[in-house]
This record gives structure tokens, C-alpha cells and sequence, in this order.
């Protein structure tokens, strides 16, 4: 017996029926089956073996760039962005981050974090203070009201999830997070 995502004897994966996108959904067509997508974006070779579509590094990008589409959405009513949410997630183990460790945690350079911080702290849901490990250096903190926004936030992050697995899959998503758990620690060494 086959569960959802196994393959057959096409070599494709089986589609279960929730992975057709309805067109309100969050999550775009390139996400979908290959037969559930555009005869045109077929042909464009945007999702074949050759051109672009041959390339793991751009259908990562073009994955990443579709699912932060939908987050953006479920954080647009706090007037959060992407990396804002980022960094106020890797704050929220309130230990503080120099911003070379906060830098790294939320995937961002050095320079547009910089900004990202200063206007978290101008709306004072972060703030700078001495590192507990070394009082020379200075940390990043979550303050209270980081912690209350990250608590409205989580109900529209949590639908976002939802809408993702209901269109994708729940076993398929799952899989699709430890196959690139594997993948990084794979590259990273």
C-alpha cells in the first residue's frame, strides 16, 4: 500500500488530493505536482531537467521566495517583515545575541541586521545591553514586548503552516524538512 508521496512506477511521486492548490491558497503552483502545473511554465523550461529548473540552488531560492510570499502575509497585520520575525525567534531564548550570532541565526548580513535591529529597537521590542558572558560586548535582548508580539504572531505563523501542509502534504512537508535538515548538515559539514 502506498501512502502519500511514495513513488510508482512513473518515478514521480504519487499526489495526494489536498496537493492541488486551491487559487487562494498561499502556496503557488510551482509547489504542486508537475502535471498540476502550466503547460507554459513547462515549456518555458523553467521546470525541467535543463535550464534553471535543472538547478537544486534555484528551485531552492524559488521555494524559499514562494513560502516567505505567505509568511510575509501572516506577519503584514504586526507590521513585521521575514527577517524582522527571524530575529525576534532567535532572540526569544532570552539568553541575548552578540550580532555576529544573531547575524548568522537569522541569515542576514551584518549591515542590513544593523538596520533591522535599529528599528526593532525604536519600537522597543528589542534593546542592547552587555553581554552576560563578557560585560565589554554588546548582546541584543528580547524585551517584553518582543515576547507579546512574538505571542500574536504565532496564530498567523501557525496558519501559514497549516495552509502549507494542507496543500503540499503533511507527510511530504515533514519529509521536505528533515530532507534539508540532511542537505545542510550534509553540506555544512
Amino acid at each position: 500500500m502506498r501512502g502519500a508521496g511514495d513513488s510508482g512506477t512513473t518515478g514521480r511521486p504519487a499526489v495526494p488530493a489536498q496537493a492541488t492548490a486551491p487559487a487562494s491558497s498561499p502556496v503557488p503552483a510551482q509547489a504542486q505536482a508537475p502535471e498540476a502545473i502550466p503547460a507554459q511554465a513547462r515549456a518555458s523550461g523553467a521546470e525541467g531537467v535543463g535550464g534553471l529548473g535543472g538547478s537544486l540552488a534555484y528551485l531552492l531560492t524559488r521555494a524559499e521566495r514562494s513560502v516567505n510570499r505567505g509568511l510575509s502575509a501572516a506577519l503584514a497585520a504586526e507590521d513585521v517583515t521575514v527577517e524582522q520575525w527571524r530575529i525576534l525567534q532567535a532572540l526569544a531564548d532570552g539568553r541575548g545575541h552578540s550580532m555576529g550570532d544573531l547575524a548568522e541565526a537569522a541569515l542576514m548580513p551584518h549591515p542590513t541586521l544593523t538596520k533591522a535591529v535599529d528599528r526593532l529597537v525604536e519600537r522597543a521590542v528589542v534593546y542592547r545591553g552587555n553581554d552576560p558572558a563578557d560585560r565589554r560586548k554588546v548582546a541584543v535582548f528580547l524585551a517584553n514586548r518582543g515576547s507579546e508580539l512574538l505571542g500574536r504572531l504565532e496564530a498567523g505563523i501557525a496558519e501559514h503552516h497549516r495552509a502549507i501542509r494542507a496543500t503540499y502534504g503533511g507527510v511530504r512537508t515533514e519529509r521536505l524538512m528533515r530532507d534539508l535538515e540532511l542537505l545542510l548538515r550534509s553540506l555544512d559539514g
